[in-house]
């Protein structure tokens, strides 16, 4: 008898994992439905940390509100708060006014009889040199001649003759431009000796248009006389501010050392330069930055440097050359000196006080913190009063601050019922820490204090008042919160503030207790996370068991599908032999 050995294949043995595959039964479904009942406790502890965490979470909203509280009290007890003061001035085009913190309160009568005034120091005048050394200009182009600014080219008009100017005419082609313009009438001419230019005719002459477009006749100071002759304002040659030292056009040449470095003093500070890089301008503004305490500049008209002191006061200017002679050919050191002006004004009545500045400063009047501005003479009165509308603010934000906390307990405690009769509890029903810190609040807040040396001894003497219905509050009657504030600031900084006694000091030191790094709250806070952790653990030792459980399972039943497959295979075997009278 022939017999043929059992084999499988490795195909065979992989797909023998298939539930039923050889047996027929389908035991995954089964393993999968057993985990899913040993996996019960596991809802029910989910269930539990989401109510934890619910918790935790409302505990947390309820921390965050009670610290925004605290701050709120403890901006209440900053002394700055009940020492703010304002100032109200009178007569506001007479004088300006502002009090520091702590100023004392009163009235205070300025009378102004003078306003301080900046000395100024005026140069000579006529400190540029001349157009031109002769009164032949057939030389002299406009664009290179020491006016006292550019001329620009352009048309100009002459009894209603427009002539076309080029900065690169001499002054001499102009005049030729201007006779043949005026066919002969109009004769123009340039005088060295007076440094001013002319323009003659036999009948009185038109200059200007509204069309013009070059500033010659500007630049050349002609304006209409309704005469024959026309000739400069002023002396036409100008300081170049715009040139170096040595080619500024000044009438006096600066001088300086052998390398062209000069020196001057303003008020005894150095001011440096050098003939040959240093333009005017360049030092005007070397002035102007320094630390002289003078503003310098130049005055076309007169054709003068002016320096004026940048505080008031009847102060001096000193002026001293050191090396060169700058100030000398300036014509500053040589010029006008105008004297400044003092504040003179008097205090409520009192004896002539003086200041350099306009500002009168505390230590000037004497009133502490009170700094005044005359903008003007006369007389008026700065009314210095409390003010108190950063305290205001300060309880109106405490007030509703705490309103939220209460706001915040009463949504996270409250139990709702809807329309189908479901009752629903909120994260904190029946919490009653939390109940006791709104009771507690409440007590802390609008209660009365016994001890304090004023009227103001609850909320209520400050106008705030409960609804009835929560432990909110609300200001009913503000004419006795201003009243407060305006007549007893005293009492109300104690109500907030006593040491001891103190409404403020006392609730953010009992919410400190609350929300601390040791609160009770905090610490509720971290059992509520310890308790959510060993759920964790909980849901993961089970989760760990059921993985242990349903992968003996799936190994029985693998081991019992590979018994039944050998089986399977043997009967086949059998079968086909009897079948085939091979045994």
């Amino acid at each position: 008898m022939a017999t043929t050995p059992i084999s499988s294949s490795s195909s065979t043995a992989t797909s023998l994992a298939l539930s039923g595959l050889a047996s027929g039964f389908d035991w995954q479904s089964l393993v999968s439905q057993l985990a899913q009942v040993e996996r019960a406790p596991e809802t029910v502890l989910q269930t539990q940390k989401t109510n934890l965490q619910q918790q935790n979470n409302a505990y947390g909203s309820l921390v965050s509100a009670l610290k925004t509280l605290q701050t709120d009290s403890q901006a209440l007890q900053q002394s700055s708060l009940y020492s703010k003061r304002a100032a109200a001035v009178g007569g506001s085009t007479i004088l300006s006014a502002t009090a520091a913190d702590g100023t004392v309160s009163g009235s205070y009568t300025f009378h102004v009889t003078q306003q301080a005034a900046a000395a100024f120091q005026n140069g000579g005048t006529g400190i540029g040199g001349i157009l031109n050394s002769s009164n032949d200009v057939s030389g002299l182009v406009l664009a290179n001649a020491a006016f006292s600014q550019p001329v620009t080219a352009g048309t100009m008009t002459i009894n209603g003759s427009q002539i076309t100017l080029a900065t690169t005419d001499t002054l001499q082609q102009v005049f030729d431009k201007i006779h043949t313009a005026t066919g002969g009438a109009v004769t123009g001419g340039y005088d060295s000796t007076t440094d001013a230019i002319s323009l003659t005719s036999g009948s009185p002459i038109t200059v200007g248009s509204a069309t013009d477009t070059s500033n010659l006749l500007q630049v050349a100071q002609l304006y209409n006389n309704g005469t024959g002759t026309i000739t400069s304002a002023n002396p036409l040659g100008a300081v170049q501010l715009t040139s170096t030292l040595a080619n500024s056009n000044l009438g006096t040449v600066v001088t300086g050392d052998t390398n062209g470095n000069g020196q001057f003093t303003i008020n005894g500070v150095a001011i440096n330069y050098n003939l040959n890089t240093d333009t005017v301008n360049d030092v005007l503004n070397r002035i102007n930055s320094s630390a002289a305490g003078a503003d310098a500049s130049y005055d076309y008209v007169n054709d003068r440097f002016v320096l004026t002191n940048k505080s008031t006061g009847d102060v001096g200017i000193a002026l001293q050359d050191v090396t060169g002679n700058f100030l000398a050919a300036s014509k500053l050191s040589t010029g006008a000196f105008n004297r400044g002006q003092n504040l003179l004004y008097t205090l409520n009545g009192g004896g002539q006080r003086v200041s350099y500045s306009n500002t009168i400063a505390d230590t000037n009047s004497g009133v502490t913190g009170l700094s005044v501005t005359a903008l003007n003479t006369g007389t008026t009165t700065v009314q210095v009063q409390n003010d108190s509308s950063d305290l205001k603010t300060a309880i109106t934000n405490f007030v509703a601050d705490y309103n939220k906390v209460q706001s915040l307990i009463d949504s996270q405690t409250t139990v709702s019922t809807d329309s189908q009769g479901n009752v629903t509890p909120s994260p904190l029903t029946g919490d009653f820490t939390v109940a006791d810190v709104a009771s507690k609040l409440r007590s802390a807040l609008y209660g009365q204090i016994s001890g304090l040396t004023g009227d103001i001894n609850q909320l209520a003497t400050l106008g705030y008042s409960t609804n009835g219905q929560d432990n909110t509050i609300a200001l009913k009657d503000s004419t006795a919160l201003d009243n407060a504030l305006n007549t007893d600031l005293s009492g109300v900084q104690d109500f907030f503030t006593n040491a001891t006694k103190g409404m403020a000091v006392n609730l953010s030191s009992s919410i400190d207790n609350l929300v601390g790094d040791n609160g009770s709250l905090v610490s509720h806070q971290t059992l509520l996370t310890k308790q959510s952790t060993d759920i964790d653990n909980q849901v993961a030792a089970i989760e760990k068991l059921v993985q242990a459980d349903s992968t003996r399972l799936t190994n029985e039943f693998i081991a019992m599908e590979q018994a039944q497959a050998q089986i399977n295979q043997q009967q086949t075997f059998l079968t086909q032999a009897i079948n085939s009278n091979t045994l």
